[in-house]
């Protein structure tokens, strides 16, 4: 059985990170929005996997994800699909906080 999937239009994508990121800018300080750094994190792999039952958590924090994603854009050649999820791990983090 093929898993379904979704088709997400990049340029809808944009437009809804920017819609967001506009919002939590008129609720920041100083250009900043504060988060907590550590969190539960269910790994990529496993969150994917519906049928095995509940994955195992695992310890994340945004700092670490965060400084990923800094040399990313610090260095593009660095850029991996990775970087998705460390940007997940820091939206995920905004909007819990920002509500």
């Amino acid at each position: 059985m093929d898993e379904p999937s979704v088709r997400i239009p990049l340029a809808e994508l944009r437009r809804v990170l920017d819609v967001l990121v506009r919002q939590v800018e008129a609720q920041a300080t100083e250009g900043r929005v504060a988060v907590a750094d550590p969190y539960w994190s269910v790994p990529p792999a496993e969150a994917a996997d519906i049928y095995a039952g509940p994955p195992e958590l695992t310890l994340g924090m945004v700092s670490e994800s965060w400084e990923h994603l800094e040399r990313m854009v610090g260095d593009e050649s660095r850029a991996v699909g990775y970087g998705f999820v460390w940007l997940g791990d820091v939206l995920r983090a905004i909007g819990t906080e920002v509500v």
